[in-house]
């Protein structure tokens, strides 16, 4: 591996079935592909299981969360999307609470106490306590982060609002 630092892989393709081990080969402690990219969301979680690496997925925003329910089980970690996946900057889309809330109700419901809630897109410091107490666990900020005069600031202000 290229780095000793943990390395979390958001792969946003299409068929990941075909890359998936590749990724988790070349050093990825966690995979994440979207549900939505493949016709066979066990497979590709059996091939990245398989290598050792922890799985997770990803739904986009129009995706019902209900398209994870069969799934859960098998997956470390659900990624929920709050903005279409392609570029940063965009605005948060406020429907991504609701999914948080409906995850953390199901994960309890059937003891998935290891499962990891995450959400990326559009996360600041003006949402990040909504999803913290929506259920999300994990937060993926890039543009309120690296566009702010100060970093560091701005990851403390997300987890202190």
């Amino acid at each position: 591996t290229a780095s000793d630092k943990v390395l979390d892989v958001h792969l946003m393709i299409v068929e990941p079935e075909k890359y998936v081990v590749r990724f988790a080969e070349a050093g990825a402690a966690l995979v994440t592909f979207h549900i939505e990219a493949t016709t066979d969301s066990k497979r590709c979680i059996e091939l990245i299981r398989a290598t050792g690496a922890q799985v997770g997925v990803s739904i986009k925003p129009a995706t019902p969360v209900e398209a994870l329910r069969e799934i859960l089980p098998l997956v470390d970690l659900v990624l929920v999307m709050s903005v279409e996946p392609g570029f940063g900057g965009q605005k948060f889309m406020p429907s991504s609470i609701e999914k948080c809330e409906y995850l953390t109700k199901v994960k309890h419901e059937r003891g998935l106490d290891e499962l990891i809630i995450e959400v990326d897109g559009g996360i600041s410091a003006s949402n990040s306590r909504l999803l913290f107490d929506a259920g999300a666990e994990a937060l993926v900020a890039g543009s309120s982060v690296f566009g702010a005069e100060s970093p560091e600031q701005a990851i403390v202000d997300m987890l202190n609002s």
